[in-house]
């Protein structure tokens, strides 16, 4: 055992999800669950073994038999009863969420919500795991195409959208087909462990489903292990960066959504209170701690003048526990990542921006231990300053000025993320020449944060994604199935036969 495991041997320990049962892991590494409002040790996660990885793919190739070949429409039965339950177990997934993320209720129900619609979007994989038919291709040949699922799937999620995210994943997996092995965050597994068990609940058969917990070493696993076929990645673009690489070096399809630096360009002509708004919320929701936050706003000509307005706004917001009514920002994830982002707030200020708000060491009454920074903003922000060039994951907006759109666009193109951006304007023109010259995989106009419904494709661009095929929507049914092209011919008489054909085409 480790300090932790002598100091807190009566912590309530998190499971494994191995061949459809909830295994205690044989591990010596464990991790404590923080609730970071409190410091308050919730559980304690294991670091799996390299022998319960491996157990847990076992049960995946094995399970993968028989589930590949199980009807369309009972795959999709399975996942009208899952949205239906996450629907009756909303309130409680928050509650869980909220206790070891720290994000507010209502946004920890929002969290929930957005996975629930990829579910929903699984529920109908009848209608989009669909091939093609062309009749009569050559003298009575037929060419069709099979959307097959490629086997084992993995899944590894970060800490931020511990509901959300893994909902992106293995629902759609296992809906065309594929079996999976998930892991979750270390930080905050319990959410995502409840949804599972609701998973096996709808009728997930064992073994479809799995659930493996750890850091690189696992990570590691997933990403050499010769049985899993394709990997899906959502964090960091150091570790996503090194998913993509290992992995596709094992000859693995990946994808990985990766960091972001995400602009909103504010436009002079802008509706002023619509859009403070959207910036307040955008960039200060969940403490930051999003990949598509608008943590970078470009004001253009005029609306440098907003900045004593949009902090005026930002002063509104209450800093608070999560589970506190009428808390807007909530703690970061951990005492590290408190750490990081004050010493990036000093890092701004040595480097010459101008802070406007500081949220360094809010007063949270009651919560005092809490890992607590409010709404910070910066302007006279430059490319160069760390504040600037490093994605800071924390409740700081950083504002540059712009003398024109073009000058703007010309900006956010300079920068080598294209997660997602924005467009605040009442000009139809300046938005279509916004969305046309932007190079960014995602575009809000007047909206902040860009995130498509599962009808479409998640689609961050440049060094904000690695791989093709994005996560849910019509890209993700590419990415976990093979096509496969059948051409065929049957005869009515063999006296349709034209004798030997020693050439490429047919006849």
């Amino acid at each position: 055992m480790n300090k932790f495991d002598q100091a807190n041997p009566t912590v309530a320990t998190v499971k494994l999800l191995i061949d459809g049962a909830f295994v205690e892991s044989t591990t010596n590494d464990w991790r404590p669950v923080v609730n970071p409002a409190t410091q308050a040790v919730l559980a304690r996660v294991p670091f799996a073994t390299h022998a319960e990885v491996d157990a847990a793919v076992a049960a995946a190739a094995e399970a993968f038999k028989t589930w590949r070949k199980t009807p369309i429409g009972t795959r999709a039965r399975i996942f009208l009863k899952y949205q239906q339950l996450i629907r009756e177990h909303m309130g409680e997934l928050a509650a869980l969420l909220t206790a070891e993320q720290g994000k507010t209720l209502p946004d920890a129900e929002g969290d929930v919500f957005r996975g629930l619609e990829v579910v929903e979007h699984a529920a109908a994989i009848g209608n989009l795991q669909l091939g093609e038919l062309a009749n009569n291709v050559a003298n009575g040949v037929d060419t069709y195409t099979l959307l097959q699922p490629l086997g084992v799937c993995a899944g590894i999620t970060p800490f931020n959208f511990p509901a959300m995210i893994p909902l992106w994943m293995f629902p759609m997996a296992i809906a065309t087909g594929n079996t999976f092995v998930l892991k979750p965050s270390e930080q905050d597994p319990m959410v995502t462990m409840r949804l599972v068990e609701l998973a096996l609940e709808a009728g997930i058969p064992k073994g479809v489903l799995n659930v493996v917990h750890g850091g690189e070493d696992v990570v590691n696993a997933l990403c050499d292990h010769p049985t899993i076929k394709a990997i899906s990645f959502v964090g960091s673009t150091r570790v996503g960066t090194h998913v993509y690489q290992r992995a596709t070096l094992a000859g693995k399809r990946a994808q990985c959504m990766m960091g972001a630096k995400n602009h909103a360009v504010v436009l002079p002509d802008a509706n002023k209170e619509q859009t403070l708004n959207a910036l307040a919320g955008a960039a200060f929701g969940a403490a930051g701690q999003r990949c598509m936050a608008a943590s970078t706003a470009v004001l253009v000509g005029e609306a440098s003048r907003w900045i004593p307005d949009l902090v005026a706004k930002a002063r509104t917001l209450k800093v608070n526990a999560g589970t506190e009514a009428g808390t807007d920002v909530g703690p970061l994830i951990s005492c590290a990542a408190r750490d990081r982002v004050e010493a990036l707030i000093a890092a701004g200020v040595e480097q010459g921006a101008t802070l406007e708000l500081d949220g360094r060491k809010p007063s949270v009454p009651g919560f005092d231990d809490g890992n607590f920074v409010g709404p910070t903003i910066f302007s006279g922000v430059q490319p160069g300053m760390r504040i600037y060039d490093e994605e800071i994951f924390g409740p700081v907006l950083v504002i540059l000025a712009a003398d024109s759109l073009d000058d703007a666009i010309a900006l956010v193109n300079a920068n080598p993320n294209g997660n997602g951006t924005a467009v605040f304007t009442q000009s139809g023109a300046a938005a279509r020449r916004f969305q046309e010259d932007i190079d960014v995989g995602q575009v809000g106009i007047n909206v902040p944060i860009p995130v498509p419904v599962p009808l479409f494709s998640f689609t961050g661009s440049r060094a904000s994604k690695l791989g093709d095929l994005g996560p849910y929507g019509k890209q993700v049914i590419q990415f976990y199935t093979q096509t496969k092209t059948v051409t065929q011919r049957w005869f009515d008489d063999e006296t349709l036969s034209a004798g030997v054909n020693t050439t490429i085409h047919l006849r």
